[in-house]
């Protein structure tokens, strides 16, 4: 399919959500991928023309995070949606997320407003 549509110049499509998902199954037991090798891949998808990727340049960022980072690549997913949500921080119960630009981990006992303003 991948190369008919490539020869034929149709692009496919792919979601960040299943981009994230894909990143589990690779991580995940059946194929216990390391972080190098799934960010590898991504990039490669990525670079690949017959890929239409939502959010491309978001999910580059992301990958770059995942593969220096600690945490898992939905977080750094997650926090680029943030951004350019326009978020100045994303709150995060993951503490290998602690002290990462761009999060800070979620305090149970912290006051935090009970309003959200609109942009």
């Amino acid at each position: 399919m991948v190369e008919f549509a490539d020869s034929t110049g149709e692009r496919l499509h792919i979601s960040t959500i299943v981009l994230a998902e894909l990143v589990g199954v690779l991580r995940g037991g059946r194929y216990a991928r390391s972080r190098v090798e799934v960010a590898d891949a991504l990039g490669a998808l990525l670079d690949a023309t017959v890929f239409e990727i939502q959010d491309r340049d978001l999910v580059r960022r992301a990958v770059t995070a995942f593969r220096a980072g600690p945490a898992d690549f939905f977080d750094y997913l997650i926090g680029e949606h943030d951004r350019r949500a326009g978020c100045t921080s994303t709150l995060t119960f993951d503490r290998r997320m602690a002290g990462s630009t761009g999060f800070e981990e979620f305090d149970i006992g912290g006051s935090y407003p009970t309003q959200v303003s609109e942009p």
